[in-house]
């Protein structure tokens, strides 16, 4: 063995020592970090075998480890065994409680988040990920919170102290962010009302597309022209929202003109014959068709039928159906079909 070995010394301790309690350390750091990869492999191999098991939640626990944690514990624990001078032994103490705090934050936030997932992705269970977002930022912000306290409290602060004036900097706060709290709420109302969710289609202003995310401050919507819009949740609650995806069928108003002057024996049988047409189509109910006036130099219909399916497409389809065959009637009846125009009157020049 090397002389330097035992002669040199740091802090009150040889090399030796030094040097054996860094070993130690790695050899603890090596043992609890291959413990903890062998369990997670296990509990994830159960998990997937037993998808609805609770396992699954002990897994995403266990993958909340760090490794760098596990590293600073095992070379702070085995630095205090060394019985270093007294400063820098409270010290260590300290550091020991603060990673140790760490780590058991890390684990309790994964399981709050995991368990509440876990509940939500249950069969027959309500999912609402406007608030289960919430809930699990909530819960993480207690954790950490908590945390703080406690090492402080370790730190010898006046923790009482501390909380009232966290009290007052929260009034503060809140009423310096209004806008932010503002969108908070709304979030929580979106998801307690639940006007639209993710993945629906609405319409708001000029605005339409596919909601792709729901958030504390915004909502993400993914627009049919393919940008992604963002607005905030408090300005979203104001406006008036139409929410397609919810139709469980389309009502259709289709106006009809023709001209004044066709003989009443026609437009009855057009009024009659559209009616037919329409009530033929498939995934279509008719609900009513009358003349229904005079315009100007026509003679107007107004028929209503229900699409029986919300999709768009189809409603489009059914469409082209019913107005390509009111050509085929128009023409065989020898009846004109009058469009609204407009007449300029155009100054005779000189």
């Amino acid at each position: 063995m090397p002389q330097w070995l035992q002669e040199s010394s740091w802090l009150g301790h040889t090399a030796l020592s030094w040097l054996a309690a860094l070993l130690g350390a790695l050899l603890a750091y090596a043992l609890a970090a291959g413990a903890v990869a062998l369990l997670a492999r296990r509990l994830a191999r159960l998990a997937k075998a037993h998808p609805q098991s609770p396992v699954g939640i002990a897994a995403q626990v266990l993958k909340a480890t760090r490794g760098w944690l596990l590293l600073l514990l095992a070379l702070a624990v085995a630095a205090r065994v060394l019985h270093l001078p007294g400063e820098l032994h409270a010290l260590l103490a300290q550091g020991i409680y603060v990673l140790v705090g760490v780590q058991l934050a890390l684990w309790l936030s994964r399981l709050l988040v995991s368990s509440l997932e876990h509940l939500a992705q249950r069969e027959g269970a309500p999912r609402n990920p406007v608030l289960l977002g919430i809930i699990q930022w909530s819960t993480q912000l207690v954790v950490w919170v908590v945390l703080l306290l406690a090492v402080l409290s370790n730190a010898g602060v006046n923790v009482n102290t501390f909380i009232a004036s966290l009290g007052i900097g929260g009034v503060a706060v809140a009423l310096a962010a209004q806008s932010v709290l503002g969108d908070l709420l709304a979030s929580i109302s979106i998801g307690l009302d639940k006007p639209f969710e993710v993945g629906e289609f609405i319409a708001f202003d000029d605005v339409s597309g596919t909601v792709s995310h729901v958030g504390i401050k915004s909502t993400r919507i993914a627009s049919l022209s393919g940008e992604e819009l963002a607005i905030s949740n408090a300005q979203l609650l104001g406006k008036l929202v139409h929410n397609y995806a919810r139709m469980k069928e389309r009502r259709v108003v289709y106006p009809l003109s023709i001209a004044i002057d066709t003989p009443r024996e026609k437009a009855e049988r057009v009024a009659l014959e559209v009616r037919e047409i329409i009530s033929s189509v498939s995934q279509v109910r008719f609900d009513r068709g009358h003349l229904t006036g005079f315009g100007d130099a026509a003679l107007n219909y107004e028929f209503i039928y229900h699409v029986l399916s919300p999709e768009f497409a189809l409603h489009r389809d059914v469409q082209q159906h019913i107005t390509l065959a009111i050509l085929a009637l128009i023409e065989r009846e020898g009846v004109r079909l009058i469009t609204p125009t407009q007449v300029l009157h155009a100054p005779a020049l000189a």
